[in-house]
């Protein structure tokens, strides 16, 4: 069973534009690159020509005689005379260029010469990339994938975009959803937290229409991610990387969730560690969330490399890190004990990654005021906390009504709670958060 992901679209459009460079998309292991990249070909081409530089490592070779179009296909050819280049029908799939970065160098040959289309993709690209990028650059467009969002999630159980046209007309409009709505949405928001969005686990889910199987798959994945940091970490301490991959979920669980170094081994110095935290992130694992200077415009150059919080690039793999008592409560009765603020900041981080934002948060060094996480518009800082208990939201009013942060106007609050709005707060449940990017588009203040 095939599920229907965002990249289709791009794909689509991609292979229709007449002055289309060869593609490389980016992404983790696992979150159905070449599933889609596949389909996607089998219904756009005559010919496709898959080369998997893991399974097929003679394939490295096919550039021997240079990057020129004509001696590349030469080579494939010799090593697999069944595969048929029809030019302008053909599209080529090169997956797992992380193996044989030096492809990328015939990318630009691909582009000038115009008879085929190319295709790029590999797991742990963003470890390797700016080899790729140095020898491709110009000559090739950009596509990052990311694990399944909760849109993907609710196409997988059957709804189709009405629904969401739905949800998204509801935070226009600043109307609550009814009651079977709130029930209904919620319900399968806390089902994608518990699976995440890797397309095995929730494949497997949509199949079965139980959890059975997906903690066994969310930890093979776990193990796979490790075997990716022994196989691509080099001149990083694996032994570091892996120590900061798994404190990852402990020190969410914390009310202080600035990720520290010093609990992460005995003696621990950031310096020693400040490439192990880049290296999870180029990797799509982990997502880094910074900590602003000051709350207020512009983001970029004002937050300290220093003080952070880590993420999981998918929620799943946090649920699956727990310890197995508070797993097996949260799969069977949804109870997120001591997790649920760990959880649900995640989410939403998750979800804001997804939707194309950086993250940033704010902390004063005394404690006394501190935020989830800060977007902007145009002109404007704009808070967005993250409730997972009722209560008031002191930060979030200190950072709209006082003098002292002027590119603030207004604030984001994602709760357990219906639609609302009062004194200049916004209030939407958690399941709506995917959407905060269209909603931005046409959103204007409330006077």
């Amino acid at each position: 069973m095939y599920l229907k992901r965002k990249i289709d679209d791009y794909l689509s459009e991609w292979a229709m534009d007449s002055n289309k460079k060869p593609l490389i998309v980016r992404g983790a292991r696992q979150i159905g690159k070449t599933e889609s990249i596949l389909q996607f070909a089998y219904k756009h081409y005559e010919s496709v020509i898959e080369i998997n530089f893991v399974k097929d490592q003679k394939y490295k070779k096919i550039t021997v005689d240079g990057y020129d179009v004509a001696d590349i296909i030469k080579n494939i050819s010799r090593i697999d005379p069944s595969k048929k280049f029809i030019p302008q029908k053909t599209l080529i799939f090169f997956d797992e260029i992380t193996e044989f970065p030096d492809i990328a160098t015939a990318l630009k040959f691909f582009k000038i010469d115009g008879r085929f289309d190319v295709i790029c993709s590999g797991s742990m690209l963003g470890v390797n990339y700016k080899k790729i990028e140095h020898n491709s650059v110009g000559y090739k467009t950009d596509y990052t994938m990311y694990s399944m969002d909760f849109e993907e999630f609710l196409w997988a159980k059957g709804y189709d975009s009405s629904v969401v046209d739905d949800m998204l007309e509801h935070m226009k409009t600043f109307t609550p959803f009814n009651e079977l709505e709130m029930d209904l949405y919620h319900s399968m928001f806390l089902d994608y937290c518990v699976l995440g969005g890797m397309p095995a686990v929730i494949r497997d889910y949509i199949e079965k229409g139980t959890f059975e199987g997906s903690l066994d798959t969310q930890r093979q994945l776990i193990a796979d991610y490790k075997e990716d940091i022994r196989k691509y970490a080099e001149g990083i301490d694996q032994t570091r990387i892996v120590n900061v991959f798994n404190r990852i979920a402990p020190q969410l669980a914390k009310e202080n969730k600035k990720f520290q170094i010093s609990k992460v081994a005995t003696g621990a110095r950031f310096h020693d560690y400040r490439g192990c935290v880049e290296w999870l992130s180029d990797a799509g694992i982990a997502n880094i969330c910074y900590c602003l200077e000051f709350p207020e415009l512009p983001l970029n150059g004002n937050y300290d490399l220093d003080k952070f919080k880590l993420y999981f690039a998918d929620t799943g793999l946090l649920v699956s890190l727990l310890d197995e008592e508070a797993g097996d409560d949260l799969r069977a009765n949804r109870n997120l004990g001591v997790y649920k603020g760990a959880l649900y900041e995640n989410v939403i981080a998750e979800a804001l990654v997804k939707s194309g934002y950086s993250l940033f948060y704010y902390k004063r060094d005394d404690s006394t005021l501190e935020e989830d996480f800060f977007i902007r518009s145009k002109d404007s800082l704009i808070p967005v906390e993250v409730k997972s208990r009722s209560g008031r939201s002191k930060s979030l009013r200190t950072l709209i009504e006082s003098d002292k942060y002027t590119d603030i106007q207004y604030g984001f609050k994602f709760t357990f709670n219906n639609v609302g709005y009062s004194k200049r707060v916004y209030t939407f449940p958690y399941f709506c958060t995917f959407l905060l990017k269209r909603f931005m588009k046409t959103f204007e203040p409330i006077e």
